[in-house]
């Protein structure tokens, strides 16, 4: 099993799930700007976007996917809920991270450092982090009395939600959300977790990879329990 790309990037995400049920997978890191792993990220994805699981012939895209893949195959029941209530409950707030959190997250993105200068419109950033804030506030009322997303075990949501609000706090906007902050580093914590997005930037600048892709599984985690 194969990953192409490493964090900062969303290859976090199914980095969770490959680190907690202690997969044997190689992270394979690749530049999407260079024109040499440009060519071999588009043979696997003409998107030519990261990350890719490579899993014998099942060839992923999308960082949900892929952890939700990782999660179905792998984990035994231990990330996915069983009851077909609570599942549904996990995807509503996968889709709700993807469309209502990481979609302003990456408007800001986009503004502030992708699009071409001139393409770049200040505006854009102050209304994406507002409706960004809006919608962390629903996620802050709802983690007030709980430890995870669905029911009373971790699932894929909790992952997928601790990178996508690690993001979040990168804008700083979890500045009034201390459930949000709470949750994030408790989550990050545990030693089974990826690198943060912070530690991830910090060793691009050094010209290396992210240390810690691959944590000892914690077996509280591991086997779906509470803290």
């Amino acid at each position: 099993m194969q990953l192409y790309g490493m964090p900062p990037t969303r290859a976090i995400r199914p980095l969770w799930v490959i680190n907690l049920l202690g997969l044997s997978c190689e992270v394979v890191p690749l530049d999407p700007l260079g024109k040499e792993d440009r060519e071999r990220i588009a043979a696997l994805n003409p998107s030519c976007k990261l990350p890719i699981l490579v899993d014998g012939d099942v060839i992923l895209t999308e960082s949900m996917a892929i952890t939700l893949y990782l999660a179905e195959r792998y984990g035994e029941g231990r990330l996915i809920p069983n009851g077909v209530a609570e599942r549904a409950m996990m995807h509503q707030w996968l889709y709700f991270l993807a469309t209502e959190i990481e979609q302003p997250l990456w408007r800001m993105a986009l503004h502030e450092a992708i699009y071409p200068e001139a393409e770049r419109q200040p505006d854009e950033i102050a209304l994406a982090a507002r409706d960004c804030r809006k919608e962390i506030a629903r996620i802050e009322s709802h983690l007030a009395d709980r430890d995870w997303f669905v029911g009373g075990r971790p699932s894929v949501a909790d992952f997928i939600a601790a990178y996508t609000l690690d993001w979040a706090d990168e804008q700083d906007l979890l500045d009034a959300s201390p459930n949000c902050l709470a949750f994030v580093d408790r989550l990050y914590a545990n030693p089974a977790a990826p690198p943060r997005i912070r530690e991830g930037f910090a060793c691009l600048g050094l010209g290396v990879i992210a240390p810690n892709l691959r944590r000892d599984l914690d077996p509280a985690i591991g086997r779906g329990g509470n803290e």
